[in-house]
């Protein structure tokens, strides 16, 4: 009879969570700190920022935009270790149509994006402890190619085979990227408006698990990827089955 190991809970750990103001960064340092962690927050608003650590009592917080990396790189220098996981959900979609591209604004979306992963990667690794956790967002939307899509969709495509070589290239530390599909958030309403409330009524009845995927589900797995040692180099969709569906 094999034994079973119980999975390590997250009392004692440190957990740095980058966009931990609002959103699914916000949902995931609630539940981090209820699992017993202590929480290092990084957000780009600072009163937004403010609020979270009142409530969420963290060890420190630090007011950046994390793809500034030379901030990024200070800011990884300044803390002290170890460190047990390093979450990041900063940034957003670019949904630029190539009739009305500006290369410039393109070539920095994917500057942006990319160096923000890699910045995390390659300042926080001598930080965080062997079988410590880099988890990152990414997206299931974008693998269906559309007018308006083609960063979202190359990003989409990138960053899987991004974090299975930074598992290899950072092991024992885990890495893992965590791709939803949409997400009832604040980015979310800022880039719909007033067509919210009817993609909430249409997902509800499309999406094979008749709701919207929230902030807190999305929480809910990055927790257990932070508890669970055996999980390194994946991407772990959470959509709710949205990309079963035809859009």
């Amino acid at each position: 009879m094999t034994s079973t190991q119980r999975q390590p809970d997250l009392a004692d750990q440190t957990v740095v969570v980058i966009g931990a103001s609002a959103g699914i960064g916000l949902e995931t340092a609630r539940l981090v700190r209820a699992a017993g962690a202590q929480l290092v927050l990084v957000g780009r608003n600072p009163d937004r920022l403010q609020q979270a650590a009142h409530e969420l009592q963290p060890l420190s917080t630090a007011a950046f935009d994390a793809t500034d990396t030379d901030r990024l790189k200070q800011f990884f220098e300044d803390l002290p270790g170890p460190l047990d996981h390093v979450m990041v959900t900063a940034g957003g979609p670019s949904y630029m149509p190539v009739a009305e591209m500006d290369l410039g604004a393109a070539r920095r979306a994917f500057d942006q994006r990319l160096g923000m992963t890699l910045g995390v990667a390659l300042y926080s690794r001598d930080k965080v402890r062997a079988r410590g956790t880099l988890l990152f967002i990414g997206g299931t939307g974008g693998r269906h190619p559309d007018v308006g899509m083609t960063i979202v969709s190359t990003l989409t495509a990138a960053l899987p085979a991004l974090i299975a070589n930074l598992a290899l290239e950072l092991a024992p530390i885990r890495v893992n990227l965590i791709a939803p599909g949409f997400v009832d958030t604040p980015l979310s309403a800022s880039l719909l408006g007033d067509q919210l409330e009817a993609r909430r009524d249409e997902l509800r009845k499309k999406l094979p698990i008749r709701r919207v995927v929230g902030p807190a589900d999305v929480a809910a797995l990055a927790v257990d990827i932070m508890r669970n040692e055996a999980l390194t180099g994946g991407t772990y969709d959470i959509d709710g089955g949205q990309r079963l569906i035809s859009h």
